[in-house]
């Protein structure tokens, strides 16, 4: 089974203490965000975890926990984005992540790096050239670090409207800007050897070289572990992401970036609430066990391909 960590929060910035013990113990719970009551307990014995997935802005709490990994594959997702603190609340200065982004990279190796790019947006401060130029900035800088780059285009949910409220002239891409703008991106990557995939798109680039992609991809985990992969796509996520089945085993409004474009938190105060009830040597996240809970133990399975005998 692939685990995500996570497409609800930040756990490499965050909670790698709580990850490394929940490593060391073999297990984690995971509530259902549409039903709390309902607990999962996920099995993380390197027998049947194929690959961990992390999503992060900030893996540098993580680095030097890295050797507690080392009976498993994995890889990181690490979000570079051109914005200031004005809407990357709390996140470190740029030429900080830049430096730890070449340093995870040197660790594991670029191929278990994935830069993304996302979600792209206009501003008063932040127009379709100043992307092209931030992009180019990036990637100059990170061609030796990594060998793709996913992007997307920003979704105004509800709650995400809502906090970007207070930003001049946030506006989301018409289809011609974002093909002007992707045809730029992929000349820029292309002359810096990177290759860009779309995250969850339904626009289709594939005439300027972009194709769609997939975060949870068991292209490049096969290509990590060396072993073929019997997996499906993710039905429980939108039509347009490629993604393959995973486990995520993150919670939701526990993240304190506080990015004004995310769609994991709903409020500051809930996720201020949610970690201060975050224990790391618990099982869960965040809270405790209560007599209502019904703990299930979920099915885990290697994905990885087993070949037929012949006798």
């Amino acid at each position: 089974m692939i685990i995500s960590a996570s497409r609800r929060t930040d756990v490499p910035a965050f909670y790698s203490e709580w990850f490394c013990r929940r490593l060391q113990e073999g297990f984690v719970l995971v509530r259902n965000p549409m039903n709390p009551r309902q607990v999962s307990r996920v099995s993380l014995s390197p027998a049947v975890v194929d690959c961990f997935v992390f999503w992060t802005k900030n893996p540098r709490p993580m680095l030097n926990k890295l050797p507690l990994l080392s009976e498993y594959d994995y890889y990181f997702q690490f979000t570079l984005n051109p914005y200031d603190h004005e809407i990357e609340v709390n996140l470190p200065p740029k030429a900080e992540l830049i430096e730890t982004f070449a340093e995870l990279s040197d660790r594991i190796g670029k191929q278990r790096v994935v830069w993304r790019y996302d979600p792209i947006f206009l501003t008063a401060q932040i127009t379709e050239d100043d992307h092209l130029r931030y992009f180019q900035e990036l990637a100059s800088k990170l061609r030796a670090y990594t060998e793709k780059c996913i992007i997307s285009f920003l979704d105004l949910y509800k709650k995400t409207a809502r906090n970007l409220n207070g930003i001049p002239k946030v506006a989301c891409l018409t289809e011609e800007q974002i093909f002007t703008l992707a045809k730029g991106f992929a000349e820029i990557a292309g002359k810096f050897g990177l290759t860009i995939e779309t995250c969850a798109e339904e626009v289709d680039l594939d005439l300027l070289g972009i194709e769609h992609g997939k975060c949870i991809d068991d292209r490049l985990i096969q290509r990590i572990t060396g072993a073929e992969l019997a997996v499906e796509k993710d039905k429980f996520q939108r039509k347009e992401c490629g993604c393959v089945n995973s486990i995520d085993i993150g919670a939701y409004n526990t993240c304190a970036h506080q990015c004004l474009y995310c769609y994991a938190n709903s409020s500051n105060r809930q996720v201020s609430t949610n970690r201060r009830r975050h224990q790391p040597a618990s099982p869960l996240l965040y809270g405790n066990l209560t007599a209502e809970d019904l703990i299930t133990e979920k099915t885990m399975v290697s994905c990885k391909a087993v070949q037929g005998r012949l006798f």
